[in-house]
């Protein structure tokens, strides 16, 4: 899904107050991972998450493919923490402005 600057900015400022409900731990990214993170995209679909990784190119890396194997979109990237977005067609609790 591609989001314009204004939606970005919209979703970053909602997920400010949000704590992450997803951790990557030295396993990286694994498939009960996933799972959650479908699971909570699904109930919220705001979510953030953690990825404590080594370095930063497999936190970058992890992240990435974590938006891509749930087919989310990654909002925003601070340190080890991303906002993911997907929305629900069924229980949409999250409007975008134009």
């Amino acid at each position: 899904m591609d989001l314009n600057e204004r939606q970005k900015k919209h979703l970053r400022r909602l997920g400010h107050a949000l704590h992450p409900l997803v951790q990557l731990g030295n396993n990286g990214l694994t498939e009960p991972v996933v799972a959650e993170m479908q699971r909570a995209l699904a109930d919220h679909e705001l979510v953030k998450a953690r990825a404590r990784l080594g370095d930063r190119a497999a936190r970058d890396e992890a992240l990435d493919q974590l938006a891509e194997r749930t087919a989310s979109t990654l909002v925003q990237r601070i340190g080890n923490v991303g906002l993911f977005f997907r929305p629900n067609p069924k229980l949409s609790r999250i409007l975008l402005p134009d």
